[in-house]
């Protein structure tokens, strides 16, 4: 027995050396053809600093309302552009797309560049955006959030409600959210930041398919198109952002508190979402206490991108019920 216990100490230790110095021994080699995200930009970009981070924005028009609006996982401002220029020139307002951290053109803080939480988590995110409003003296905002976006935005609503004049969430990720409890010790360890970006390269091989599998109709999704979705992945450090992202997700107290959401919201979704199903949509309407819901016929998880003349009809239904 005593030479069993012996030799089962000896396995433990190999499993155990093999776990700590094993990712150490997987080269990752650095990216190559990656430029800084300014030399990305295209002629409307805009960049402004807030809590610390270079942040890539657009800005359509001038005046009120103004709309912010809020990506989802994998996305950037660059999925806004169907209905940016409407929204400004119809309601005579000002439009912001920004790239939330971890996506886009934005700047992409890499570990032992921050203090404290990680800039890439929610809570940093939440704070970032009422950030981005306090740097453009931006007052109340009607925030237009897609998939994990949605829920950014429906998270603000709920800690910054003075700060929200509605809410428009469009294929919303509001329920669940968050890695389970030991994924981010995990995540976030030595050896998980060594491996982790080579994890995050794989976007370029199932990422096709994830943004196929956006679209109720992908044979839309034209080469430019594409080309808008990858841009970023030309940018420094863009595989450690995502991984970073990803390491720092964490569950909110957004879906207990869906009820506390009073002001007016218009609930969007494609009745062929494959991302955040129909249902999960109906159900969220019928959660908030003053909310409208659309569905939108043939019609995937982006309907800003692949029905935006249905979605700018939405909107302006919605728009008409407001008050000033």
């Amino acid at each position: 027995m005593k030479r069993l216990g012996k030799i089962l100490l000896i396995i433990l230790g190999i499993l155990l050396v093999i776990l700590v110095v094993g990712p150490f021994l997987i080269t990752v080699p650095p990216l190559e053809n990656v430029v800084p995200p300014e030399q990305l930009a295209d002629p409307d970009s805009r960049f402004i600093a807030v809590n610390g981070i270079k942040v890539h924005y657009k800005m359509f028009g001038q005046g009120k309302p103004v709309f912010i609006l809020l990506h989802g996982f994998a996305a950037s401002e660059f999925s806004w552009r169907e209905v940016t220029s409407s929204l400004a020139q119809e309601y005579k307002g000002t439009v912001i797309a920004y790239d939330r951290p971890g996506f886009g053109l934005t700047q992409r803080p890499l570990p032992g560049e921050w203090s404290g939480e990680s800039p890439y988590g929610v809570n940093a995110q939440d704070k970032l955006l009422i950030g981005l409003m306090d740097q453009l003296k931006i007052d109340r905002a009607i925030l237009v959030g897609n998939s994990a976006g949605g829920g950014l935005a429906a998270l603000a609503a709920v800690r910054h409600p003075e700060r929200v004049q509605a809410l428009i969430l469009v294929d919303a990720a509001v329920s669940g959210g968050g890695n389970a409890p030991w994924y981010q010790p995990l995540m976030t360890t030595p050896q998980g930041r060594h491996v982790g970006p080579l994890l995050a390269r794989q976007i370029k091989d199932w990422g096709v398919d994830f943004g196929k599998s956006a679209w109720h109709d992908p044979t839309k999704i034209t080469p430019a198109i594409w080309d808008g979705y990858l841009k970023p992945l030309k940018a420094i450090n863009w595989d450690r952002g995502y991984w970073e992202f990803t390491a720092s997700s964490q569950p909110t107290e957004l879906a207990s508190r869906v009820k506390d959401i009073t002001m007016p919201t218009l609930v969007l979704t494609g009745d062929d979402d494959k991302i955040i199903s129909k249902e999960r949509s109906v159900k969220l309407a019928s959660d908030l206490p003053n909310a409208q819901l659309v569905v939108f016929p043939n019609c995937g998880h982006v309907p800003h991108e692949e029905c935006p003349a249905d979605f700018l009809n939405a909107v302006r239904n919605f728009m008409a019920t407001l008050k000033e």
